[in-house]
């Protein structure tokens, strides 16, 4: 077996560890384990778990950015592209469970790897929202605003309806999500006067 092909088992099985059993529980042993490899190989790979998950970390980061560049259509309104970004990320996190799991070990156990791999996550996600948002105040599309503002706005109004209501409520579709989104973008709560 090449060099290539143990460090994509282990990356493999890393990802699948850190999914199922969050961070704090996994292991290089255990790592090692699912990948079917020594424990040592594991190691002439990654030095420790951090570097480990760090580039598991990198590698999904960098993909779920070309997941959101691929929803851009430059032809289309801020909203559409945005509802689609959204729509994007939406599918992309219900693949990826490594984030669910980080998000659910941040909550009930608050590991500290946990939280900055989830703020790396979101600070990503604001930063991407935060240059489409400059783009589409030029273009004359929005009004002009505070970015780094309406982009965290947004991201936390999208989380609330994707996972937090459903702690507590009927999970909403991704229809409904989208029609209460574009309620408050292009719409606007505030009834029209006679």
């Amino acid at each position: 077996m090449s060099t290539i092909d143990r460090r994509k088992m282990i990356l493999a099985a890393a990802t699948q560890s850190f999914a199922q059993f969050g961070y704090k529980a996994t292991t290089m042993e255990l790592v090692a384990k699912i990948a079917n490899v020594g424990k040592g190989t594991t190691y002439t790979f990654f030095r420790t778990k951090e570097e480990l998950f760090d580039e598991i970390l990198r590698k999904a980061l960098q993909e779920m950015k070309e997941v959101c560049e691929r929803a851009i259509k430059r032809e289309d309104t801020f909203d559409q592209n945005l509802i689609r970004v959204l729509d994007a990320l939406l599918e992309f996190r219900a693949d990826h469970e490594l984030f669910v799991k980080l998000a659910q070990e941040v909550r009930d156990i608050g590991t500290v790897q946990a939280l900055e791999g989830i703020k790396r996550l979101e600070n990503l996600v604001l930063e991407y929202m935060r240059q489409e948002i400059e783009a589409a105040i030029e273009k004359g599309e929005i009004k002009p605003c505070d970015s780094r503002v309406i982009s965290f706005m947004l991201l936390k109004f999208y989380i609330a309806l994707t996972t937090e209501w459903s702690q507590t409520h009927e999970p909403l579709n991704k229809e409904q999500i989208k029609q209460y989104m574009q309620l408050l973008l292009s719409e606007g709560l505030l009834a029209k006067p006679n």
